[in-house]
C-alpha cells in the first residue's frame, strides 16, 4: 500500500469518526461542540500513544500502517483547527470560564494520557 494512500484512507475514516463523535455528544453551546472535540482529541491521543509506544517497545508495524493510524486516522480524528475555532467562539460569546476550562483540560489531559501510557506500556 502506498503511504500517501494510507494517510488518505486513515484521514477519511478519522474525519468521519470525529463527525460521528460530534453527533453522538450533545452540547449546550450553539454551533460548537467543545465536548465532542475534547473527547475526539482525548481518544485520538490514547490511540496515538498506544501505537507509538507499542511500535517502539512491543510490535513492529509497517510504515504504511503507522501512517494510516498515526498521521491519517489520528490527524483526522483530532483537530487543532476545530479546537481553535471553538475556543474563539467560547471567548467571543462570553464563556470565559468554559474557555479556560476547555484549554486547561485539553492540554493537561493530552499530555497526561501520553505520560501515563509511556509508563504503562
Amino acid at each position: 500500500m502506498n503511504t500517501m494512500f494510507a494517510v488518505f484512507i486513515g484521514g477519511g475514516v478519522g474525519s468521519v469518526s470525529r463527525f460521528m463523535m460530534s453527533k453522538l455528544i450533545t452540547s449546550n453551546f450553539q454551533n460548537i461542540n467543545p465536548l465532542a472535540t475534547l473527547a475526539s482529541n482525548f481518544f485520538s491521543t490514547i490511540i496515538l500513544g498506544v501505537i507509538i509506544f507499542l511500535s517502539i517497545e512491543k510490535i513492529e508495524l509497517s510504515t504504511n500502517i503507522k501512517a494510516l493510524i498515526i498521521i491519517g486516522f489520528c490527524g483526522g480524528f483530532s483537530t487543532f483547527s476545530t479546537f481553535s475555532f471553538e475556543m474563539f467562539e467560547l471567548l467571543r460569546t462570553g464563556n470565559l470560564y468554559f474557555a479556560i476550562l476547555n484549554l486547561v483540560i485539553s492540554i493537561t489531559v493530552g499530555i497526561g494520557v501520553l505520560f501515563l501510557l509511556s509508563k504503562s506500556i
